[in-house]
Parts: C-alpha cells; structure tokens; sequence
C-alpha cells in the first residue's frame, strides 16, 4: 500500500540540482550560468571558483550538488559530465521603501532567483 513512485524529471544519463531563494536578480545569475552551459564539470568548477562575481559561489555549490547526486544517486561517471543546462527563474520580490523629500517615498525591490543545473553524462566520442 505504498505509494507509487515519481517519474524521473531528468533522463538516465542525467542529473539535477535545484537552488532557490538566492539573493540576486535573475539578470545577473544568468550572467553566471551562461559562462558555464555546455562546458565540462571540472572546467565549470573552476570558472566559478575565480570569478569575481559574488553569486559565482552559491551557483558552484549548486554545481557540485548535482556532481554529487550524479554520482551517488545515479551512477554516474563524474570525470565525463558535461553541464548540460543551467536555466534560472524568477522568485519572491521583497518590497521596500525609503523615505524621500516632500513627505514622498521611493519603492525598493530586492528580487530572489532561482538555479536549476542538469548535469549529463557523456561519452568520449559525444565530447570530441
């Protein structure tokens, strides 16, 4: 009487690392994923690592969350993944604001993202 069990979101030869609530606009996390689709996992890592982007360390941690669920939830070769997609989204935008001359006041948003990263597993001949 168990429950049945979910469809895989991702194919076999993938796996998947999601992140939400990060504290940046979608604009500017998508300039950090685009520096790494379609690059190796090990070329990624450190890209990410020397870039002077602050939200570079959050995006790398989501990286190595779905190395880590490849390899030991799906079986999968860590040294021939390939950063298949890295797509982000919008989130909750806090709303504040600040006092300004004649009694007016001036709106502030502070956006939330979120990252999705979909590692795949290639073979020697795909990556040539």
């Amino acid at each position: 009487m168990s429950a049945t069990k979910n469809k895989r979101r991702v194919a076999d030869n993938e796996a998947m690392a999601k992140t939400r609530m990060l504290r940046t606009s979608p604009q500017k996390l998508n300039l950090v994923a685009q520096m790494i689709r379609g690059a190796k996992v090990e070329k990624a890592l450190n890209d990410l690592a020397f870039s002077r982007k602050r939200i570079a360390g959050d995006v790398r941690k989501t990286l190595q969350s779905a190395i880590a669920n490849a390899e030991n939830n799906h079986g999968l070769d860590i040294d021939s993944l390939v950063v298949a997609e890295a797509f982000v989204g919008k989130n909750l935008v806090m709303k504040r604001f600040r006092a300004r001359a004649r009694g007016r006041g001036a709106q502030i948003l502070k956006p939330f993202s979120e990252l999705t990263i979909i590692v795949r597993e290639v073979s020697e001949e795909e990556a040539a």
